[in-house]
């Protein structure tokens, strides 16, 4: 199964919509995959005690997702086929805008330099399938508030946004597949 150029396809939405899901069940597939900054960050933070987390130092757990979307983009470089993102570079942008921090201009220049495809699939906010866990301790209003900033700051990149329906994960693999143009 091949999908065209461009390679670099972002999922992004609020936390707990299925981003995730779908992109493990896309990597069952054979396509490549990021790993969610966010969390993995958050991981780390917690295992070593750390302080950069979403819950403490919010502009050095920002910095860290910089960083760490900066290294999977450039990942991606060496990987044959499209690679699926669990979000991107603007979803640091979108943080920082909900959570009343200033957007520094390297977050800016990152954001508009490193570019995805210009189709970015958003995950809608899904009260149903939401839920909390050790690294997710958003409440509902706050996911909520994560997919419209999200849905605010892609387009603000130049970004169109593609929602994913409300529906199993088998059928989300399919209708992504089906708008990039691949056979499923």
């Amino acid at each position: 199964m091949s999908i065209p150029s461009p390679r670099r396809i972002v999922v992004t939405g609020g936390p707990g919509s299925g981003k995730t899901s779908l992109i493990n069940a896309l990597e069952d597939r054979g396509f490549a995959r990021t790993v969610e900054a966010g969390r993995a960050i958050i991981q780390e933070e917690v295992g070593a005690g750390g302080t950069a987390l979403p819950w403490g130092d919010r502009q050095a757990y920002a910095d860290r997702m910089l960083a760490r979307e900066l290294v999977s983009y450039g990942a991606a470089d060496g990987l044959a086929g499209p690679v699926f993102y669990d979000r991107g570079l603007p979803d640091v942008v979108g943080y920082l805008e909900l959570c009343g921090l200033p957007v520094p201009a390297t977050v800016d220049t990152a954001a508009r330099r490193f570019r995805y495809d210009p189709i970015v699939f958003i995950a809608p906010f899904w009260p149903e399938i939401f839920t909390r866990d050790a690294e997710r301790r958003q409440d509902l209003a706050e996911a909520e508030r994560t997919g419209t900033v999200m849905a605010r700051v892609y387009p603000a990149f130049g970004y169109r946004l593609v929602a994913l329906p409300y529906a199993d994960v088998a059928a989300r693999v399919d209708f992504v597949l089906e708008s990039l143009g691949a056979a499923s």
